[in-house]
């Protein structure tokens, strides 16, 4: 099988002619038993992880689920059941996500760039009943009820000890990706009804066609790159191309070679494609691109029209979490008219800005943005049923961000409760940062807040104040930062540290972080 085969394969049929049985198979998460009958050769996925790559064909990919899901029941694993899974973008990724999702398990994806602590932490509360590491990660010092280490015999012998069969009685399981939040430990955001994903062809906001290819540039273990750029296609038997990091010139190889259709970038990820050269950009043929979606972090506006200017109209905004989101998008033309909008509001469909007193502001008045919670299927923070509460008010909910409706009822951002820092694409979560600096014997009390960077759109500032006895210094900054980096994944430390006598707080002593995150963006028209 060459490796341009994932678009032009002769042996992939015609996938819409299959969508009463992939919506069916939907149900239970077994859309690659009917592709590997429908065309058991054609590609599934081409992956470049390190200096390897490969191809998995539908037939493939479905046997090595079933093996695993079968040895995942052997092991006594059930419905509901936990199972934990870090590994970075390889086939196996893939594997055992399509084998949880079909033994109706609740599988957490696990950040690979996070310490043995902090993966610890997570399989435990989760109460992973497996755990899936891959070989060389932090994650791999973890010991689980049970461990299977990917990319050793360790992991070939859970195959070979599973039935190529299909499964008997499958049952669709749930994803479960850990948030923090404002307050302690990451909590699980869970839902007790599965995500049924079906097949997005045309009409579908995906609107896959014949031919088509996704390419999957982000880490698979965040909700987005694992809904838009693995259970959409692995849901509609659309082939992925499947890259382990991200590299500019590799990214737009791989365009061009396979022919791929759809992507999903976030503004780091095209701040890095427009850093090239442009008679380097120029030289790759990137006509087939026809859908980019983009979200997770602010895009500025000039960045965005110079993707456009390059690229053509093929992105679409969206505007959600990992607690969920509700059809809030923007396609470029919409956007070219509306510069800086996420799309446009739904009044009808339950959305309200509400100001602190619990009230719609007026059209134009910046307030907070609320979605309306569904009937069924809500986010509910694992074994923590007081931060769920917290987390509605009524029937509603809210991502913290602040923004306004104009006059054409389009929703433009314009900040975000001081809470949550985006950067790069990943949300970090300062209360975690604060709690590990404050048990340095010099803190007294931190504050962490995200300031402006143009690259990675925000930067992790952590503002010190200190105990009496000890004095600001570049040796003391050094020792705060080593202690961080026993305890938080390189992503989560502070890249600053800014010493002060005292913070603010309110009059009953809570620490108004808004205040402190506001000094890093004075003068700013967009606080996000």
């Amino acid at each position: 099988m060459t490796e341009t085969a994932l678009h032009s394969d002769p042996a992939r049929p015609e996938l819409r002619a299959l969508a009463t049985e992939l919506k069916a198979a939907a149900q239970t998460w077994t859309h690659s038993a009917v592709l590997a009958r429908a065309c058991p050769g054609a590609p599934a996925l081409f992956w470049a992880h390190a200096s390897e790559t490969g191809t998995r064909s539908f037939s493939q990919l479905d046997e090595a689920a079933n093996r695993l899901a079968s040895r995942l029941r052997a092991l006594g694993v059930l419905a509901d059941d936990a199972v934990a899974l870090m590994c970075s973008n390889r086939p196996e990724f893939v594997e055992v996500l399509l084998a949880g999702l079909r033994i109706g398990a609740r599988l957490t994806p696990i950040s690979t760039q996070l310490t043995a602590d902090e993966v610890r932490y997570i399989v435990a509360d989760c109460a992973a009943q497996v755990f899936f590491v891959e070989a060389g990660l932090d994650g791999e010092a973890v010991m689980a009820r049970r461990r299977i280490v990917i990319g050793t015999p360790d992991y070939d012998a859970a195959l070979a000890a599973g039935s190529p069969a299909e499964l008997a009685q499958p049952e669709a399981g749930q994803l479960m990706l850990y948030t923090s939040g404002t307050t302690g430990r990451p909590k699980g955001v869970y839902r007790r009804t599965p995500d049924i994903v079906e097949p997005q062809f045309g009409g579908s906001f995906a609107d896959y066609q014949p031919g088509d290819v996704q390419l999957c540039a982000g880490p698979a273990y965040h909700a987005a790159p694992l809904l838009f750029d693995l259970r959409w296609p692995l849901a509609s038997g659309v082939p992925v191309v499947l890259l382990d990091r991200w590299d500019s010139l590799g990214v737009l190889r791989l365009i061009e070679q396979h022919r791929v259709t759809h992507a999903h970038w976030v503004p780091t990820m095209m701040q890095r494609l427009l850093a090239l050269p442009e008679s380097v950009r120029r030289s790759f043929d990137l006509r087939s691109l026809r859908v980019v979606l983009h979200g997770a972090a602010p895009c500025p506006v000039p960045l965005k029209r110079a993707m456009i200017d390059w690229l053509g109209p093929v992105f679409i905004e969206y505007y959600a979490g990992t607690e969920g989101g509700d059809n809030i998008h923007v396609d470029s033309p919409d956007w070219l008219r509306k510069p800086g909008t996420v799309g446009r509001f739904h009044p009808e469909a339950g959305h309200r800005i509400l100001d602190e007193q619990g009230r719609d502001v007026a059209q134009g008045e910046v307030g907070r943005i609320y979605f309306r919670a569904p009937a069924e299927g809500r986010f509910e923070y694992f074994g923590d049923p007081g931060k769920t509460a917290a987390a509605y008010q009524g029937e509603r909910y809210t991502l913290g961000d602040l923004g306004y409706v104009d006059a054409d009822g389009w929703l433009f951002l314009t900040g975000r409760g001081a809470e949550t820092i985006i950067s790069g694409g990943v949300n970090i979560y300062p209360r975690e940062i604060d709690d590990v600096l404050a048990s340095h014997e010099a803190v007294h009390q931190a504050c962490t807040v995200g300031a402006p960077d143009n690259e990675w759109g925000e930067r992790v500032v952590s503002v010190v104040v200190l105990h009496a006895g000890f004095a600001a210094s570049d040796e003391l900054v050094a020792a705060l930062r080593e202690h961080a980096a026993q305890q938080l994944a390189a992503f989560k430390r502070p890249r600053e540290i800014v010493f002060v006598d005292e913070l603010p707080h309110t009059a009953t002593g809570k620490l108004l972080r808004g205040h402190v995150r506001a000094r890093f963006w004075a003068g700013r028209e967009r606080q996000i």
